[in-house]
């Protein structure tokens, strides 16, 4: 009976352990007007942040080791190191390295994919994290916040490229901007 109860308790305290060990998800989406690469090669760039995200300021890329981290200067003075870890033709995936953001373990990708009609994109940006010296509502309501700002930048972006592209091509720059499915999907 005794073995049965230390059984019981060590069951209990590791599903306690793993149901806290769960990371936190944040996924922010918004539809624009454009093709895929057309949009990643004005936000593309690892380093492109700086002009579409209203936080950043300023945005260094370096090499360390064979790696190639940015490092964000934000409109406050803080500062975020963050190293590339993977990117294709229309994503990048990064993780946050050191900064001021109340989170570890944070891992994000951002892409830009064709959406379901003709002529848009849909653009991505989703992060898993633990949060840090905070309550994990209040690391979620920041991150969302900022994927929030930066998504709405990428749209803007990509509607400022839509419109100097079709009225080039002979058609209306109205198409890309009356759309009600470009409000937050998410």
């Amino acid at each position: 009976m005794r073995v049965f109860k230390l059984t019981l308790v060590a069951l209990a305290a590791t599903f306690a352990w793993t149901a806290a060990a769960e990371a936190i998800e944040v996924k922010k989406r918004r539809e624009a007007p454009g093709k895929p690469a057309e949009v990643w090669a004005v936000v593309g760039d690892f380093c492109a942040i700086k002009d579409w995200h209203p936080a950043v300021t300023e945005c260094e890329q370096i090499e360390e080791g064979g790696d190639t981290f940015r490092i964000l200067t934000l409109g406050d003075g803080g500062k975020i190191k963050e190293k590339l870890t993977d990117s294709d033709d229309t994503s990048y995936s990064y993780e946050i390295i050191e900064g001021p953001l109340p989170v570890k373990n944070y891992k994000a990708t951002l892409e830009v994919g064709e959406d379901d009609e003709p002529d848009r994109v849909e653009i991505e940006w989703e992060a898993e994290f633990d949060a840090d010296g905070v309550e994990d509502a209040e690391a979620t309501k920041i991150i969302s916040g900022i994927f929030n700002d930066g998504v709405t930048g990428i749209k803007k972006k990509a509607i400022a490229a839509y419109d100097k592209r079709e009225p080039a091509a002979g058609n209306p720059v109205s198409k890309g901007r009356d759309r009600s499915e470009d409000e937050d999907l998410n």
